[in-house]
């Protein structure tokens, strides 16, 4: 079979729908317009508004797998990149799916990238960057504190299925990175915004310094920090997404987003060559018009999670309870965060309790969940209700516990994804009452035995 020309069919189609420019010139007067809209909520207010087939304010669901033509002779030109999606061509939905591309377009304006891809989950975006960018016996250095499945990604699966290895660092030292950078080997520098689960804040601006001195990708996850941090325009390559948290909200869908240069999603959906169009990661058309629908309120939503998030900590200080928040200007990573925030969003929706160890946390849980419906013991994050789980023991357990250690992840760590649902003080008056039940079991002769739950 012939080359379908993918490159030049992502092109034409970013280029119609504004994503993207064809030529220098135009690239630059994009990247203005983008850097200009600041604020992430203006910029995605200013991206095309999609109607329904039928007028309808909202898009129309495109739930077909592949697309018929009138013609026979439509489908060898659309084969051969003739035709596309910016004269309504599409050919199968593995490759582009009007609602999904939609979507991705109105990421990539969140985000100030040229253009975005959405796919099925945070990890497939992940992974699907990993392999693109790293050919088989290269070299990624990365922040010594990730997402546990990414970890697992970047030590075990990579090392044995392509021979990438990983160089582990602390991300908030961009001399340590560059220390790192292995000439003619390093292809990524890979951090996220905001370390899950210790909240340590990647250095953006100097790590990028360092990707283009090293002529390497700087790639960074900002699911914890969707608005309120724009990585892209502080120089981050590319920006992924578990769509699946705070972008959703609703803790009820699995989805991710690659955002970046146009040329890097070309690559990725190369016939012969991309690991988007091959591996497949492909996002439902029905999870791509609900996200769709979600994204007017984001930045409403994340301001709420923001304020709960500082009042809390702060609050928790008064209660001398050892809490983690970047917010807090005791946190050795505040400036850094405050210079890279945008304005008006606050400092992210998650904080941190750490009560040392893992029989502690358990207990708090218990009582934060059971005695006082505070929040509910679960995996994930970004949902309305706060959700709460002992991070060392739950979703960053593929670590050793050597590597927990330096990573800085205590085995009574509780991450807390600050929720929005019922009144603050409502929430707050229930957070004292369990804390007033946890000391006074804490107190007790005997502690009981206690496990803690997640998925």
């Amino acid at each position: 079979m012939q080359s379908l020309g993918m490159s030049d069919f992502v092109k034409k189609y970013l280029i119609h729908n504004g994503g993207m420019a064809d030529d220098e010139h135009s690239k630059k007067e994009y990247r203005a317009v983008a850097n200009w809209v600041a604020d992430p909520a203006e910029a995605l207010a200013n991206a095309r508004h999609e109607f329904g087939e039928h007028g309808g304010v909202n898009m129309s669901i495109e739930a077909s797998a592949t697309f018929t033509v009138m013609e026979p002779e439509t489908m060898r030109k659309m084969f051969a990149g003739e035709l596309g999606p910016e004269h309504d061509f599409f050919v199968y939905s593995r490759h582009f799916n009007p609602t999904v591309l939609n979507l991705s377009r109105q990421i990539a304006a969140m985000e100030g990238t040229e253009a975005a891809y959405c796919t099925a989950s945070g990890m497939s975006a992940i992974s699907a960057v990993l392999f693109q960018l790293c050919p088989a016996g290269s070299h990624i250095v990365a922040s010594r504190c990730v997402y546990g499945g990414t970890q697992a990604l970047l030590s075990s699966f990579l090392p044995r299925a392509a021979g990438v290895r990983t160089t582990f660092v602390d991300a908030s030292d961009a001399e340590a990175v560059r220390a790192a950078v292995r000439e003619g080997e390093t292809r990524v520098i890979y951090v996220e915004t905001v370390a899950n689960p210790t909240l340590a804040v990647a250095d953006i601006p100097g790590l990028s310094a360092v990707a283009r001195e090293k002529g390497v990708m700087l790639v960074v996850d900002n699911t914890f920090m969707p608005m309120v941090v724009s990585p892209a325009r502080l120089g981050a390559d590319v920006v992924v997404h578990s769509v699946s948290k705070f972008i959703s909200g609703g803790a009820d869908v699995i989805a991710g987003a690659i955002c970046g240069p146009a040329n890097l999603l070309n690559s990725m959906m190369d016939l012969n060559g991309g690991a988007l169009l091959l591996l497949g990661p492909t996002m439902n058309a029905k999870v791509a018009f609900e996200i769709s629908e979600r994204l007017p309120h984001l930045a409403l939503r994340m301001k709420e999670h923001c304020a709960r998030a500082m009042s809390y900590a702060r609050r928790m200080l008064h209660l001398s309870l050892p809490v983690v928040y970047p917010g807090l200007e005791d946190h050795p990573h505040h400036d850094l965060l405050r210079s890279m925030v945008n304005p008006g969003y606050g400092f992210g929706g998650m904080l941190c309790v750490d009560m040392e160890t893992e029989e502690r946390a358990n207990l708090l849980l218990r009582h934060l969940q059971n005695t006082a419906q505070f929040g509910l013991i679960a995996v994930s994050l970004g949902y309305y209700e706060t959700l709460m789980s002992c991070s060392a023991s739950s979703t960053s357990s593929e670590l050793d516990e050597e590597d927990k250690q330096r990573a800085g992840i205590s085995p009574g760590l509780v991450r807390l994804s600050v929720g929005y649902n019922g009144s603050l003080e409502q929430r707050w008056a229930q957070f004292e009452k369990a804390i007033a039940a946890f000391r006074s079991e804490a107190a007790a002769p005997a502690l009981p035995s206690l496990t803690c739950v997640a998925e």
